[in-house]
């Protein structure tokens, strides 16, 4: 069965089309990251799947269930961290837990979910009106895995998390997904979603234009491997060289660099152009093949500049 289906989804606000024509599926037991530009429509594809919003066309079904019809057995079932939101400030952690806890008819404990997250039983104890940005992502965090969920939906779940927090968060989504749970990420750090997903997809402009593993992903797209050559050019001129690489098939750029050139080619095309390299009468000293990160195939989907990252998280 899958977790996720969305047939034919398209959703207009006035003259504004933030969804068309939506096709989605995400198997059970995946960890599926959901990519896009901003505005490309990821909130609002979220939204439908929590019946916050109503689709103008399509429909909707989450954990078997129609989003219209069943919207509260599916978010008993769900745990949702969304974008921005906003703790209590009055209500100390424990008891925006509790209260989470309380509305699922959960048996969670809250010291143990608190402990996970990585706050500590004093800082539970504070009213969350004093957490800084990350304290309060990590609590809605503990509040999305209350009861176990089949599902958990996590829309930018690093916001505000220094380095060690986006690790840890990055452990908890392959222990819920150990355990059985389908793991939904939304996230613009490309590097998180890389880390941990089985699955991607990419919405641009409302439209879902690829969805695959990573891997697949490289397989699909043009140039998607990066071949840096060492030659031992022994008195001959490194542009001959570029002449004979550049003449190959499913090679589609070529940069000489002091006796080093880069490459663009297909994945398969390597051994190939090695081979027309020495040929040619080249000496290979050293190569080095860099697959391309999942920024470079977003930016080759989107035919955008590659995502900003932040490297340490």
């Amino acid at each position: 069965m899958a977790a996720i289906e969305l047939d034919g989804v398209t959703k207009r606000f006035g003259t504004v089309t933030a969804l068309a024509e939506v096709d989605l599926t995400v198997e059970e037991g995946e960890i599926f990251g959901f990519l896009g530009p901003n505005g490309a429509g990821k909130s609002t594809c979220i939204n439908i799947l929590l019946d916050f919003v109503r689709p103008t066309e399509g429909g909707a079904e989450v954990l078997g269930r129609d989003v219209r019809e069943q919207s509260t057995a599916i978010r008993e079932r769900t745990g949702v961290l969304p974008e921005g939101y906003d703790v209590y400030d009055r209500l100390t952690g424990y008891q925006h837990l509790e209260f989470a806890i309380e509305t699922k008819d959960a048996d969670s404990d809250p010291s143990e979910l608190l402990e996970r997250v990585g706050l500590s039983e004093d800082e539970g104890k504070r009213k969350a009106g004093g957490y800084s940005k990350g304290m309060a992502q990590r609590l809605v965090l503990a509040m999305a895995l209350v009861g176990e969920p089949e599902l958990l939906i996590l829309d930018e779940p690093t916001s505000g998390l220094d380095p060690n927090g986006a690790r840890l968060m990055r452990d908890i989504v392959r222990e819920e997904n150990e355990r059985g749970a389908t793991v939904f990420f939304s996230s613009h750090i490309l590097s998180q979603v890389e880390a941990v997903c089985d699955t991607v997809g990419i919405l641009q402009d409302g439209e879902l234009i690829a969805k695959d593993t990573v891997d697949g992903l490289r397989e699909a797209a043009t140039g998607d491997t990066k071949l840096l050559v060492t030659l031992d050019a022994d008195g001959q001129s490194v542009d001959d060289a570029v002449d004979v690489v550049t003449a190959l098939d499913n090679v589609s750029g070529v940069r000489p660099d002091d006796g080093r050139l880069t490459i663009d080619c297909q994945g398969d095309a390597k051994m190939d152009v090695l081979n027309a390299i020495e040929d040619a009468g080249f000496a290979v000293e050293d190569f080095e093949a860099q697959e391309s990160s999942l920024e470079d195939l977003f930016a080759t989907y989107t035919e955008t500049e590659p995502a900003e990252v932040t490297p340490e998280q």
